[in-house]
């Protein structure tokens, strides 16, 4: 499958992504290398509460659909430190941070490593499928059981990647989390489910 992130919508376009989508060992660290793209600005911050409504969440979504998986998995650690344990959110931003460690791990070509990470993922997202509100539903786009499948999917039925320049981001998931119509959103172009 091949996967296109241009056309993919933005929830949070008064934010600069990294000047780089990080791979270790291919760009500098973006916190501990001077030459990272995170290096002397401000540290991600531990969220005050866990919150889907929080920009910290939303900003996550327009990383981890735009290829920024390391980035992502950054911007929800904050949120998911701060989760009630045993809380559904908890659980929902663990397996979000798996799924952008599977990311990472898929344009590494790591392929065991990748499916380690979205079976993890899945295996937390599935525990949410009986949660007695939609909440978390419509903050993914989709329901979590779905967003498991991808998961698997994608780990198992590798995309077809370009070889983009170094630091590019690049969408290994052919789907898109978010609700279906953000204020600021440009408009979704093709499908991605």
């Amino acid at each position: 499958m091949t996967i296109g992130s241009k056309s993919r919508p933005r929830w949070l376009p008064e934010k600069s992504f990294p000047s780089y989508a990080y791979l270790p060992g291919r760009q500098p660290h973006p916190v501990r290398d001077p030459a990272g793209h995170s290096y002397h600005s401000e540290a991600i911050p531990v969220a005050e509460e866990a919150s889907l409504d929080s920009d910290m969440f939303v900003w996550g979504i327009d990383l981890f659909n735009h290829g920024y998986y390391w980035e992502a998995h950054e911007a929800w650690e904050g949120l998911w430190q701060v989760a009630d344990r045993g809380a559904p959110l908890r659980t929902l931003f663990k397996g979000l941070i798996l799924l952008s460690a599977a990311g990472v791990k898929i344009r590494e070509g790591k392929q065991a490593a990748a499916v380690r990470h979205a079976g993890r993922a899945a295996a937390l997202l599935r525990r949410l499928m009986n949660a007695p509100d939609r909440t978390i539903e419509r903050a993914l786009g989709m329901s979590p059981a779905v967003l498991a499948e991808h998961a698997e999917a994608a780990a198992r039925i590798p995309a077809a990647l370009q070889t983009p320049p170094p630091g590019q981001p690049q969408a290994v998931f052919d789907f898109i989390l978010g609700s279906n119509s953000p204020a600021n959103a440009k408009p979704i172009v093709g499908s991605y489910w």
